[in-house]
Formats: structure tokens, sequence, C-alpha cells
């Protein structure tokens, strides 16, 4: 599927769901499915700055495809980024890169997030996108 579609599914999912609760509920129970990472990859290099939870994100690549796994110390934080690597990962970085994430406003999660969850979600984003940057030069696509 491509971002734009995994985004589609999103939004549907969200949009059956009036009430906030709910959708932190939604967040919660994605964080709980959630593969936790192994202790070896819990690293100071891992760990996304920016974010006021502990944050660490982890690549892989391979044949040109980014996956992307994390975890997170908090809940609704942890539901956040599974939500992000639900809709970035098994892509190139070249779709990574050019892909408006509009996803995240259309759910309205921007405006239900404090300030810190904020800046701790555009650091995310930010990361996935500086792995994307960083295997598409590696892969000789800069």
């Amino acid at each position: 599927m491509t971002i734009n579609e995994l985004q589609a599914e999103v939004i549907e999912e969200f949009s059956e769901l009036d009430d906030w609760m709910d959708r932190y509920q939604l967040l919660i129970d994605l964080g709980e499915e959630q593969e936790p990472l192994p202790a070896a990859e819990k690293t100071e290099q891992n760990l996304i700055d920016g974010c006021q939870s502990r944050v660490w994100l982890v690549c892989d690549e391979h044949e040109g495809i980014l996956t992307f796994r994390a975890e997170s110390d908090a809940l609704i934080v942890k539901g956040i980024v599974s939500l992000l690597i639900r809709v970035v990962s098994g892509h190139t970085p070249d779709e990574i890169l050019n892909a408006d994430l509009h996803f995240i406003n259309d759910i309205g999660l921007t405006e239900h997030l404090s300030p810190t969850r904020s800046n701790g979600l555009l650091a995310m984003i930010k990361q996935m996108r500086m792995y994307a940057l960083a295997y598409k030069t590696k892969l000789g696509g800069a």
C-alpha cells in the first residue's frame, strides 16, 4: 500500500470514534500491539531528542525498503509512534521524504496533544525523515 492509502486507513479508523477518550484508548491499544525493542537497541544513539518521554527509534534497510521499529516508556507516545511506523514503514527513502503526513492533522491529533507531546511528534517525524535521507545517500540516490 502507498503512504497515502495507509493514511486514508488511519483517518477512517479514527473517524469512526467521536470521543477523544476513545481515540486516546485506540492510541494506547496500538502502542500495546507494538513489539518491544530488545534492550540492546534501547541505546542513547536510538533515543529521539526533543521528546519529553523516552522514545527509541530504529530503522532497518533491506533492498531499498526502510522498516522502522520503536518503543516508548509512555503509553500514548508509544501509540503515536506506532501510528507513524504503520504509515511510513515499508517504503523507500524517497517515498518517505516526499510524503505529506497529513493524517496527523486530519485525525485531530495535533490539536489534542500537549505542546510537549506535539514537539515530540515532530521530533519523531524528523528522525524518520533523517533516517530516510541517510539511507537515500547511502544507497546512492542523493
